[in-house]
């Protein structure tokens, strides 16, 4: 068995550098939003509330949770905080060699969040998803081979050796794992993992055949729900797609009549000061006026009222980007 062991050892200390970079990699986060800036206050600039709102568009499996901790800021704002301890415990547990193995299903379990959650984010290259996909395989290589000589799960073999034979150390710590691991499972779990790798790349990406996408290049708005009354029209936006460091720039709303002409305009200068008593927000992430437009930052959604006395008559309401890009609703009944 002490061969054995000096084998795990050894291999331990081959993934030192994946154990720091990883460790860091997760403890950073921690680092920046509450050490280097306090990015855990709801409603102020660069709340993570708010990042995680942007995930919800196209998370994969998980977003009915994104959605319900969206819609319920007190509950967000929990999970965010629990989230951020989490990664620091989890990165600097990880970087000193201590518990590895039971960190290191930590690290699985973080990639996985971020790769179903935002493994569709990426604006010049495929980020989240690369980051989660990475994080997941490095975190079933370090469960396998724990951590060797620079790590305290060493030091404190070292100290007390009974450590070495102990079968609750062996899963919590380091050391050599049961016969359990074979060669034949260690191979089913590598495929399994680039399995999910090559899923993953396609369901968000078109990554492996077909036609490649990326959902983060240029917004796009989906309208619904739209309520005309004598003199309002009633519609909620959601945008869906786009960078989830850049907002949607709003320079136009026109409502228009069964044969494309304009009942009613609103410019940029006319959205820049849009009534924020005429939104109304549903999320976290949320759609107000700017300098020069009205803002949709990315999983943003709201239902938005236009006052006017032509409202019956409208049949089209058509959004226009400051790109360019242009979205429109066709109402096929006075009430949808």
């Amino acid at each position: 068995m002490k061969n054995l062991n000096q084998h795990y050892q050894s291999a331990g200390l081959f993934t030192l550098a994946i154990r720091l970079v990883i460790g860091w990699t997760y403890f950073s986060a921690f680092w920046r939003r509450l050490i280097l800036d306090n990015k855990l206050i709801p409603n102020e600039a660069g709340y993570i509330g708010e990042k995680f709102n942007h995930f919800l568009p196209n998370a994969l499996g998980i977003k009915p949770l994104i959605e319900y901790l969206v819609l319920h800021p007190d509950q967000l704002q929990f999970a965010m905080v629990s989230f951020t301890i989490v990664e620091a415990i989890v990165g600097l547990f990880i970087m000193l060699g201590l518990f590895t193995r039971l960190m290191s299903i930590g690290i699985f379990g973080l990639a996985m969040g971020i790769l179903l959650g935002s493994g569709w984010i990426g604006t010049t290259c495929l980020d989240e998803w690369q980051i989660g996909v990475l994080g997941i395989a490095s975190g079933f290589a370090l469960f396998l081979t724990g951590s060797g000589y620079y790590s305290l799960d060493h030091y404190f073999m070292n100290k007390n050796p009974q450590l070495i034979d102990s079968k609750l150390f062996k899963w919590l710590g380091s050391g050599y794992l049961p016969e359990i691991f074979t060669k034949r499972v260690i191979l089913i779990g590598s495929l399994l993992i680039f399995g999910l790798t090559l899923y993953t790349n396609q369901y968000f990406h078109g990554g492996v055949y077909g036609t490649l996408h990326n959902k983060s290049v240029k917004p796009k708005l989906e309208l619904s729900n739209v309520v005309l009354t004598s003199s309002t029209v009633t519609f909620e936006v959601y945008r869906t797609e786009g960078a989830d460091v850049y907002g949607s720039f709003l320079i136009g709303i026109q409502l228009l009549d069964e044969k494309n002409q304009i009942l009613e305009e609103l410019k940029g200068e006319d959205l820049a000061q849009f009534p924020l008593k005429n939104i109304h927000n549903h999320y976290v992430a949320k759609i107000k006026p700017g300098k020069h437009s009205l803002i949709i930052p990315l999983g943003a959604k709201a239902d938005l009222t236009v006052n006017s006395n032509k409202a019956k008559l409208v049949k089209t309401i058509r959004l226009i980007d400051i790109s360019g890009i242009e979205w429109e609703h066709q109402i096929n009944q006075s009430n949808e």
